[in-house]
């Protein structure tokens, strides 16, 4: 498998601007910028890598962990998480995935055990050079 994305950025670093395309169609001309990425918290005028970093993990951490419990035969209802990336000093420093699970018949230790195990085998946590840290609770 591969997968393809075109990034084109124009003019210098501080007032340039680009556009995030992926060969999906999830997205086309995302816009990003330095404001988009160091002065735009509400993220209402495009997207930043360290945004889709995030963006990634969550994503393939939930579906790992979904792999993991059907695996031991349980089928999640639901897998909620939330990545919360710092960037300090040029660098990604860590990543904090808060995770909420609608899961029945599972308690709140197995359930943080295979979460563990996501987390620590899922690809893209593997390319990952920080620290990653994992909240859990079951509702």
């Amino acid at each position: 498998m591969q997968r393809k994305v075109t990034a084109i950025w124009n003019g210098n670093g501080a007032d340039g601007s680009g556009f995030l395309t992926a060969q999906s169609g999830a997205f086309n001309n995302m816009p990003y910028s330095f404001k988009t990425r160091f002065e735009n918290n509400d993220g209402k005028l495009g997207t930043n890598p360290e945004e889709l970093i995030a963006a990634a993990l969550a994503g393939c951490f939930n579906m790992k962990l979904s792999f993991i419990l059907n695996e031991a035969e349980i089928k999640p209802e639901e897998l909620c998480t939330n990545a919360i990336l710092t960037f300090q000093d040029g660098a990604v420093t860590s990543i904090t995935l808060n995770l909420k699970g609608r899961v029945n018949n599972l308690d709140e230790s197995k359930f943080t055990e295979f979460a563990r195990q996501a987390k620590n085998n899922c690809p893209v946590s593997g390319v990952l050079n920080c620290e990653i840290i994992l909240n859990t609770s079951l509702a």
